[in-house]
């Protein structure tokens, strides 16, 4: 029993890992992760990881692309980039709307703390509301713009930030919204 749950969570975990990226600010300010919101070239991160008008984008198989800047809201702490979904082979997320979830619900985030790619790390969500998905993931530096996930591997909110010890994430149906209101289609298809 133990072995089949181990199996399933890293299948997850792995589909996870899959569509994070690793995102490089142009000017050297910073970098953290991102998610590969569709296969149309969408890569979400946070309004603190990229400042300038284009980024780089490192997949999981090293390959770098350059992004461009389609919109950024240092308010809610979002970016898109946009990146040719010809140049390499994208592996979109799949999404879930936040609002659906509910407190005790394991989550897990994936990016690159530190430096060290494609880690992953699990925790509960203690509270969801329109601002913040509030979690126990442990995150730290190089989480910022990456994904927090359910435990069926969708999508639920990108990692923002820590506040007296908890995760905060910025909820799937806020990313949609900001996507609205920069004209982009918000689905992940």
């Amino acid at each position: 029993m133990t072995t089949d749950l181990g199996d399933a969570f890293a299948a997850v975990a792995r589909a996870v890992r899959a569509s994070t990226v690793a995102v490089h600010d142009a000017r050297g300010r910073g970098s953290g992760s991102g998610v590969v919101w569709n296969a149309r070239g969408l890569v979400i991160t946070n309004a603190h990881v990229v400042r300038g008008p284009y980024a780089t984008v490192e997949l999981r198989d090293d390959v770098r692309l350059r992004a461009a800047l389609v919109g950024r809201d240092a308010d809610v702490d979002l970016a898109v980039l946009r990146v040719d979904p010809a140049a390499a082979q994208l592996r979109p997320s799949v999404l879930r709307d936040s609002a659906t979830l509910a407190p005790g619900e394991l989550v897990l985030a994936a990016g690159n703390p530190h430096g060290i790619a494609g880690a992953v790390a699990t925790g509960l969500v203690h509270r969801c509301n329109a601002r913040w998905v509030i979690h126990d993931v442990r995150l730290a530096p190089g989480n910022s713009g990456g994904p927090l996930a359910d435990a069926n591997g969708r999508v639920v909110g990108i990692n923002s930030m820590i506040a007296r010890g908890l995760g905060l994430a910025i909820p799937s149906a806020a990313v949609a919204a900001f996507l609205g209101a920069i004209g982009e289609d918000a689905r992940a298809a």
